[in-house]
């Protein structure tokens, strides 16, 4: 029965070790990554590269997300406050819904399918291929080189996305509210902006630097720490995306409560 009983705590722990070994491990990596931020030599070229990638690229599928998403929110809050006479309350509901969750976290997500899978291929083919050993061959440190300007990029952009996302996404609100709902232009404007707050969009805005990290800090690690071979590298795009978005809906929760439990 002892026998037993420890088997099964064993199975059990064995999980639980490895889970929080992996923590470990990324934590340690992210602080060696932000410790290096603030350390010459800086390469430019390559954040200005990142900046292109993560954020004029993604734009045009942030937007696409955005603008259907409001159009639909608009939608099923009519039809919900239909039942209860309170359909007024469309373009409130429209804008702090888009600013506070549903502009970053899909912005966030959006980000992470397309960042993360990316970075992830990109850092783990090189490594495949030995350039990461060759970059230490030559002096230049990867974390550095292939890290830093990654994250920093990322951190800087999917904010301005998610400002971006917030806008289109109430637009997108606000066209289906003039053109299917029967709402009066002036008045949707009128009311979006007398409700819609500053800290609204700024908690958004914030939200949306926390997941840029968590989307270059999940495709640099498992592109860093990716297996060899082809199947390595396959293996560390489907972990970084999934990583990426489980932290992303984990990150929301723990930033919703700190910015909004009052």
């Amino acid at each position: 029965m002892t026998a037993t009983l420890a088997g099964a705590l064993a199975a059990l722990g064995r999980p639980v070790l490895a889970f929080l070994a992996a923590v470990g491990r990324v934590a340690l990596f992210a602080a060696q990554a932000v410790g290096h931020l603030f350390r010459p030599p800086f390469y430019w070229r390559e954040f200005g590269q990142a900046v292109l990638q993560i954020g004029w690229f993604s734009l045009p599928v942030v937007g696409l997300t955005a603008i259907f998403t409001g159009g639909a929110l608009a939608l099923q809050i009519y039809a919900g406050g239909n039942r209860f006479g309170a359909e007024a309350v469309v373009p409130q509901i429209v804008a702090i819904g888009m600013a506070r969750e549903l502009g970053p976290v899909l912005g966030g997500l959006m980000v992470a399918a397309r960042v993360a899978s990316s970075i992830a291929a990109e850092i783990g083919t090189m490594k495949v291929t030995e350039q990461i050993d060759a970059l230490t061959t030559l002096s230049t440190n990867p974390l550095k080189y292939l890290v830093v300007p990654r994250l920093l990029a990322a951190t800087l952009t999917v904010p301005v996305l998610v400002g971006v996302g917030d806008s289109i996404g109430i637009m997108g609100g606000w066209l289906v509210g003039i053109t299917r709902l029967d709402f009066n232009s002036a008045t949707y404007l009128k009311n979006t902006m007398d409700f819609l707050e500053v800290w609204d969009v700024g908690s958004g805005l914030v939200k949306g630097a926390v997941f840029g990290f968590l989307v270059a800090l999940m495709g640099c690690y498992h592109g860093m720490t990716s297996g060899r071979g082809a199947q390595g590298v396959g293996a560390a795009t489907k972990s970084a995306v999934v990583a990426a978005s489980v932290l992303i809906l984990a990150a929301n929760y723990v930033l919703t409560e700190v910015f909004f439990s009052a």
